[in-house]
């Protein structure tokens, strides 16, 4: 059974999942979900999710392995030391969402909705997340490691300590969200949306810095 497969990244202190050796196998579609529901100590794999609705759910030490979920609305779900490998989240609701040591690796987040959400200590690890939305979200200790970000929206969201390491953010909407010591340097874009002062503070490479120039209509004088 496969549980944390991605790395820790050096510069960011991040809590990894708290999974145990042993976990029971279930099969969501047999059990069903239900608004408040609780599971702990659980594997769920090899499963398509479809035409859900549930609120405040919690999931506590448990593995998603292969799994998509399709038509799936868990608003204020809480994700505590769990690990998803291989699924497919793609348009999945979790707004509001509580997210605690929590891995995605090799996963499809593509339009995932985590508005409002509280993410700490969390890795996305080779994730295609193109139109993920994390507006108005709060994320601290959070690494975006060799993954997709295009077309992403940060709109108004509070960033610490998050890093994004070989992951592509172009066109990524970042206004109203301050950069401040967040580590761009490593990212590929062409465009950005954000302003001079939420760029203030924000580290960035000096290919990067000339791109800028040009984001922002600036004309350099030799």
């Amino acid at each position: 059974m496969s549980q944390t497969s991605s790395p820790t990244p050096k510069s960011i202190k991040i809590a990894p999942p708290k999974i145990p050796k042993s976990l029971d196998s279930i099969l969501l579609s047999d059990i069903g979900i239900e608004d408040e529901a609780s599971f702990r100590q659980v594997v769920i794999q090899d499963e398509q999710v479809s035409y859900l609705n549930a609120n405040k759910v919690l999931f506590d030490q448990t593995v998603f392995n292969n799994v998509t979920f399709e038509h799936v609305s868990l608003k204020h779900v809480e994700l505590t030391d769990v690990v998803f490998n291989h699924c497919d989240l793609s348009n999945i609701d979790l707004s509001e969402a509580i997210i605690h040591r929590t891995q995605f690796n090799h996963c499809k987040i593509l339009g995932m909705d985590l508005t409002a959400a509280t993410i700490r200590n969390a890795v996305f690890h080779h994730c295609g997340g193109e139109y993920a939305t994390m507006r108005f979200a709060n994320l601290k200790q959070v690494s975006f490691r060799s993954s997709s970000l295009v077309k992403s929206d940060f709109y108004h969201s509070e960033l610490s300590k998050v890093e994004f390491d070989e992951t592509n953010i172009d066109q990524a909407q970042f206004s109203g969200t301050k950069l401040a010591g967040i580590d761009l340097s490593k990212t590929e874009f062409h465009n950005l949306g954000c302003t001079l002062e939420d760029l203030q503070g924000c580290i960035i490479s000096p290919s990067q810095a000339i791109l800028f120039t040009k984001i922002f209509g600036l004309v350099v004088k030799e």
